[in-house]
């Protein structure tokens, strides 16, 4: 998936993917599957698809809404939230190791 976001490209096929997340099957409106990616040059986001129910929703008509997919910028704090909520510590303990601190 790519998509200009400020002039900026983002490219799941160039991007490091640090980890994966979903919820909910097939046909179900709110499905999602994300992806946290970060680029060669230190940029985060998050890209996804998801079902009629979700933000990648997009309208086909008046009071209709479909499934749909995008690509979200995120500052590497919002990376970091969004990983601690969805990922496994190994997925992404090595890209935030400064954050990170003993109990």
């Amino acid at each position: 998936m790519r998509k200009v976001v400020d002039g900026k490209m983002y490219n799941t096929e160039k991007a490091t993917l640090v980890g994966e997340y979903s919820y909910g099957g097939p046909g179900d409106f709110e499905r999602i599957e994300e992806g946290l990616y970060v680029t060669q040059k230190g940029n985060w986001f998050l890209a996804g698809e998801g079902g009629a129910k979700t933000q990648y929703a997009r309208q086909v008509e008046q009071n209709c809404w479909t499934g749909g997919e995008g690509i979200t910028p995120l500052t590497r704090q919002e990376a970091f939230e969004w990983a601690q909520e969805h990922l496994d510590p190994d997925e992404y303990e090595e890209y935030f190791r400064d954050l990170i601190e003993e109990a």
